[in-house]
């Protein structure tokens, strides 16, 4: 493994840092987190027309740039400097890449050039809460119960005349109350035979009823999603067992997010340092005082491993997705999950940290590192906790299985 980044990948970070530098600061955040969609679409057509970031790891075949998933997480990590309210989870990290394994050569060059080129957002329609399940990193559930278990709640298929209908719910969707395209896991096949599908619905579909919820983290938006028998499309072929594919998606997610969680928490640690540098106690700066200095110093290291341990993960992801082409042997499965619960703790660490040496500011809800510590509890909320993560890394490791005979 060659740990160093080429000059191609620092380049996308260095591009992504200056734009969201501009385009992305404080006033600019919270004025996109008031809108209605949560976000900015002048500066998603930016990162799109500039950077090609949607497709960022999209085959060059259907328009994106033919990166992997090193270069989707490092950008990742940049728009978690900034916190940036934009589409690039639920579209290019959870829903494109559904689109592309398992979608039909139709659907793929109807919906991923459009994706690619930022013209279209997608969000996958999976209950918040069972999220972490559902793509494998908190628990195993070989029968996608997560989904409804084919008893009431979630959602249900049914065949209709001329395709299908979904009817039920979903809370907690990324982006779901305002992405043109829903990707949502349903149940089809009745209670004895019941299995998990992915199906397509458009946004203006006829029966669907969408409304943004409260979230604790207000940039990580999130929508609920009533269907009342609503014409969807099948993803794919029906042959196809969807549960593997959302579980192989899981290590891609886990070092995307925990690149993002490692950018957030790099860029508190470094507002902090800047301010007990200036703010003077006793005639010195605050940073000048032993204790203080041992306190980030902790801070540093942990949110150093975490960033060694998320270009891994990435490194990782993108080496099982080259495996899985060519039949070479693959990294350990569990190193997303492990990463993502090292980068959630250094960043709850980190901007816990930022809130207290801050002094009384640093208590007002107006300041920053307030934002910083929500986004650190709103992803262990909706991927973990870290403990959970933890487990099943072990279990599925079997670190704590007894020796055989």
């Amino acid at each position: 493994m060659d740990a160093r980044f080429t000059d191609e990948q620092d380049e996308i970070r260095r591009t992504l840092r200056e734009l969201l530098g501009k385009r992305c600061g404080p006033d600019e955040l919270r004025a996109a987190v008031d809108t209605p969609a949560g976000h900015d679409p002048a500066l998603w057509a930016a990162l799109a027309e500039q950077l090609g970031l949607p497709g960022l790891a999209l085959p060059e075949t259907y328009g994106g740039v033919g990166c992997t998933a090193t270069e989707l997480a490092l950008a990742c990590e940049e728009t978690g400097r900034a916190l940036a309210p934009t589409p690039l989870l639920a579209t290019a990290v959870l829903a494109a890449p559904l689109l592309l394994a398992l979608g039909t050569d139709a659907q793929r060059a109807e919906l991923l050039p459009r994706i690619a080129s930022g013209a279209l957002t997608a969000a996958l329609a999976v209950p918040g809460p069972a999220l972490a399940t559902a793509l494998a990193l908190t628990g195993h559930d070989p029968r996608g119960e997560w989904a409804g278990g084919g008893r009431a709640g979630g959602v249900q298929a049914r065949r209709a005349e001329g395709g299908w209908q979904l009817y039920g719910q979903v809370d907690q969707v990324l982006d779901g109350h305002s992405a043109p395209l829903l990707v949502v896991a349903a149940h089809t096949g009745g209670f004895a035979r019941s299995r998990v599908l992915l199906f397509l619905v458009r946004g203006d579909a006829a029966g669907l009823t969408r409304a943004r919820q409260t979230a604790l983290d207000v940039t990580r938006p999130r929508g609920r999603i009533q269907l009342r028998n609503v014409e969807a499309e099948l993803l794919g072929e029906e042959t196809v067992d969807t549960l593997p594919a959302l579980a192989r998606l899981g290590g891609t997610a886990a070092a995307c997010l925990a690149a993002e969680a490692v950018g957030a928490a790099g860029r508190v640690l470094e507002r902090t340092v800047e301010y007990v540098g200036q703010r003077e106690q006793f005639g010195r700066p605050v940073g000048s005082f032993q204790a203080v200095k041992h306190r980030l110093a902790d801070a540093y290291v942990q949110v150093q491993a975490a960033r060694s341990a998320a270009y891994y993960a990435a490194w990782a992801a993108a080496t099982e997705a080259t495996a899985a082409t060519s039949g070479a042997t693959a990294p350990e499965e569990t190193a997303g999950g492990l990463a993502l619960a090292q980068a959630l703790e250094a960043l709850r660490r980190a901007a816990a940290e930022g809130i207290q040496l801050h002094g009384g500011i640093g208590f007002t809800w107006e300041h920053e590192a307030h934002l910083y510590f929500k986004r650190a509890a709103g992803e262990e909320l909706l991927f973990g906790p870290v403990h959970r993560l933890r487990a099943h890394a072990a279990d599925a490791a079997h670190v704590f299985e007894e020796a055989g005979p």
